[in-house]
């Protein structure tokens, strides 16, 4: 009896020995999988924490340059000017990127409800227009195309994020005084939204990965632009929160068109 069943015990002990293996190798692929996930979001902390630095330092010291200039030389009226409206403009860069660091904390934060009033989105899309808009070039730069007095319900402060972020990158991922063309039109019960450009493009391949936290596009030439990865983030989540939608497509022959749009618009 014991020489009959020694084959089926034998079996037995080979299959739990299997079992065991098996489940020894899923843990260990499961650690390295996990340990690969933490060092990337290790990684992009580390490369968020740079370019903030470098965010914050570029302006600033921009900043102290033009108030030494105009405190240690004798300057006219006009170049005074000049140098103040410079400032000015990074001082509202600086302003741009605490904003979008003060709503991704809001944004994590699962409790937090947006706040929503009714305001003109005509007016605000005109006003970051103006600001954006580019005096060292010839013509304008951004080329606005909106219908007139659009009302939205939402939150005033999250959606200039938004409608900032999309045109900031626009202007900064196109060549220089390139065409950044900004939209907004209400289409059969929706209200659209859109930032096209004729920059660098996005391969398809990383389009499903601009909206993550941190993620910057990963060419060389996409690298040496300034940024922290955040942009897009906020754009996304923002208007998730609003049950907005946003896409990316091509530009032909070169460019990208973002392209948002509110659904049930009753404005």
């Amino acid at each position: 009896m014991l020489v009959k069943y020694e084959p089926q015990r034998k079996s037995m002990i080979i299959g739990e020995g299997m079992f065991f293996l098996l489940i020894f190798l899923w843990g260990v692929l499961r650690l390295k999988n996990n340990f690969k996930r933490e060092h990337k979001i290790h990684q992009q902390q580390q490369n968020f924490l740079l370019a903030i630095t470098h965010e914050l330092k570029s302006p600033l010291a921009s900043v102290k340059l033009y108030i030494q200039t105009i405190l240690k030389r004798d300057l006219d009226k006009e170049q005074q000017q000049m140098f103040l409206q410079n400032s000015l403009k990074d001082i509202e860069r600086l302003d741009d990127l605490v904003e979008n660091v003060l709503l991704t904390t809001k944004l994590e934060n699962r409790s937090y409800n947006l706040p929503k009033e009714e305001f003109n989105l005509t007016e605000m899309v005109e006003s970051i227009v103006d600001r954006l808009q580019k005096n060292s070039c010839r013509t304008q730069i951004i080329k606005p195309d909106l219908d007139a007095d659009v009302r939205l319900v939402a939150d005033k402060f999250a959606i200039t994020n938004v409608v900032t972020n999309l045109i900031e990158n626009a202007i900064k991922y196109s060549p220089p005084c390139a065409s950044v063309f900004v939209r907004l039109k209400r289409e059969s019960g929706k209200l659209i939204f859109s930032v096209t450009d004729h920059g660098i493009g996005i391969p398809d391949e990383e389009k499903k990965n601009i909206f993550n936290k941190f993620y910057r596009v990963g060419n060389e030439s996409t690298r040496k632009t300034k940024g922290t990865g955040l942009g897009l983030y906020i754009v996304k989540t923002v208007l998730q929160k609003h049950n907005a939608s946003i896409k990316v497509k091509d530009n032909t022959p070169s460019g990208s068109i973002f392209e948002v749009t509110f659904d049930n618009y009753a404005g």
